[in-house]
C-alpha cells in the first residue's frame, strides 16, 4: 500500500547510504538510486546530499521524510486496527518519558492490562521531544508528558500533579533539615539529568526566574536514567534534583530524604497526550481512575 519509493525513502534515511538501503530492501543499488530521483522529480526537490562519504537529508529531504514516517505509520496502525477488530481486541502503544518510568505509571498500566483481557499494551520509552515526534507521525495513540506544550492537533488530560525536590541520602547533614537553601545547595556534589530532559529544563528556567544561573552549581555528573541517580545518591555520591513521585518507592521504604528548595517552587503537570482524533477515550479515563486509585 504504501508507495515503494516512500519505503525506499524511509531506508535510505535510516542507513544514510544506497548500497546498504538495497541490501535490506532486496532491490539492487540502482533500483534504489532511480526510486529517490523518481520522488525527487515528482516533489521538485532535491531530497539528499552527499557529505564525505554518507548521503544526508536536505531541509526538504527531511519534511519528506517526516510525512513518510507518518504515511507508515498510519499504514500500520490501518492493518492493526483491522487485525484488532477481527479479534475483538485493543493493542495500545504508548509513549512515556524516563521520569514517567520511574514513577507508578508504569506499574497503573500493567494492573490495567490485567484487568482488561482484550487490551494490550506496548510501552516505548523515550526523551519528551522524541515522544512528540512520535505523536505527531502517529507512531504512538498516546504519551504519558510532563507538562503540555502548544499544540493545535493534540489534547491533554490531567493525570497527577507532582513537584521537584532536592534528594539527598539519609547520612548527608542537611538531611535533617525541613528545607536546602540555595546557597546549602551550591555547597553540594549535584548528579542531573541530562539537559535536554524536562525535568533539567524546569529547574534550570526556575533558577532564572530568580536571577540564578546553573553554571554557580557544582554539577559533577549528567546522567539520564533516574534509576542509576538514585543509586548514586544512595551511595553518597551526590545530590540530585528529581520529581518527587520519582522516589515515592525510595521513600516509603526509608532509603532516602527530598527536601524541598527554600523560595523554589517548581509544581508540574503529569498528562496523558492523545490526539484530537483519538475515540477511546473511555480507555483514557480508565487509566486515570486506576491511577488515582493506585496512588491514594
Amino acid at each position: 500500500m504504501l508507495d515503494t519509493k516512500l519505503e525506499t525513502l524511509l531506508e535510505v534515511a535510516e542507513t544514510r547510504n544506497y548500497t546498504r538501503a538495497a541490501e535490506k530492501l532486496n532491490l539492487t543499488q540502482p533500483a534504489v538510486s532511480h526510486h529517490i530521483s523518481q520522488l525527487e522529480k515528482e516533489l521538485n526537490a532535491k531530497l539528499f546530499l552527499r557529505n564525505k562519504g554518507e548521503l544526508r537529508l536536505t531541509a526538504e529531504g527531511e519534511i519528506a521524510l517526516r510525512y513518510a514516517r507518518r504515511l507508515k505509520a498510519l499504514q500500520d496502525r490501518l492493518m492493526e486496527e483491522i487485525k484488532d477488530e477481527h479479534r475483538r481486541h485493543t493493542h495500545l502503544r504508548i509513549g512515556i518519558t524516563h521520569t514517567a518510568e520511574s514513577n507508578i505509571i508504569t506499574e497503573v498500566l500493567a494492573q490495567y492490562s490485567n484487568l482488561h483481557s482484550q487490551i494490550s499494551i506496548s510501552i516505548i520509552t523515550d526523551t519528551i521531544k522524541n515522544l512528540y515526534d512520535m505523536m505527531e507521525n502517529y507512531e504512538l495513540d498516546i504519551a504519558i508528558v510532563e507538562g503540555r506544550r502548544q499544540n493545535d492537533q493534540l489534547n491533554y488530560l490531567m493525570l497527577d500533579t507532582d513537584y521537584l525536590v532536592c534528594v539527598l541520602c539519609n547520612e548527608n547533614p542537611l538531611a535533617s533539615h525541613s528545607m536546602i537553601t540555595l546557597g546549602e545547595l551550591k555547597k553540594e556534589q549535584m548528579i542531573l539529568r541530562s539537559a535536554a530532559s524536562a525535568t533539567r529544563q524546569q529547574f534550570e528556567a526556575t533558577l532564572t526566574s530568580c536571577n540564578e544561573d546553573i553554571e554557580d552549581f557544582n554539577i559533577m555528573l549528567e546522567v539520564d536514567n533516574i534509576s542509576t541517580i538514585k543509586d548514586l545518591i544512595r551511595k553518597g555520591l551526590g545530590v540530585s534534583i528529581l520529581p518527587r513521585s520519582a522516589c515515592m518507592d525510595e521513600l516509603r521504604k526509608g532509603k532516602i530524604t527530598v527536601l524541598p528548595i527554600e523560595n523554589l517552587s517548581m509544581m508540574r503537570e503529569t498528562n496523558i497526550v492523545y490526539h484530537k482524533d483519538y475515540t477511546q477515550i473511555r480507555i483514557l479515563q480508565e487509566i486515570v481512575q486506576l491511577y488515582r486509585e493506585t496512588v491514594s
